[in-house]
């Protein structure tokens, strides 16, 4: 019991201290990140709808090809590096 006490203390501390971090060090007022992080999700969603919408056209154009019975060729993405 006493582990996990201490574990959760150590939890505590280093989320207080993280965030202490975070506030102090930031080189941008709070509402400028906020709205820096709020653009910057909003350009990942939209990047994120143009792929899907890419990736959907491409699905069907291979989906007709196949009913038309037309060679399919599936196209595979190249594999990214590791980071």
């Amino acid at each position: 019991m006493r582990k996990v006490i201490s574990f959760l203390a150590g939890v505590f501390a280093g989320a207080v201290v993280g965030a202490a971090a975070g506030i102090l060090l930031t080189p941008y007022s709070g509402s400028e990140l906020q709205e820096r992080v709020r653009t910057r999700v909003q350009e990942l969603i939209e990047e994120g709808k143009r792929a899907a919408a890419a990736r959907r056209a491409e699905l069907e154009a291979q989906l007709e090809a196949f009913k038309r019975g037309t060679p399919v060729t599936l196209e595979t993405a190249p594999e990214q590096p590791q980071a």
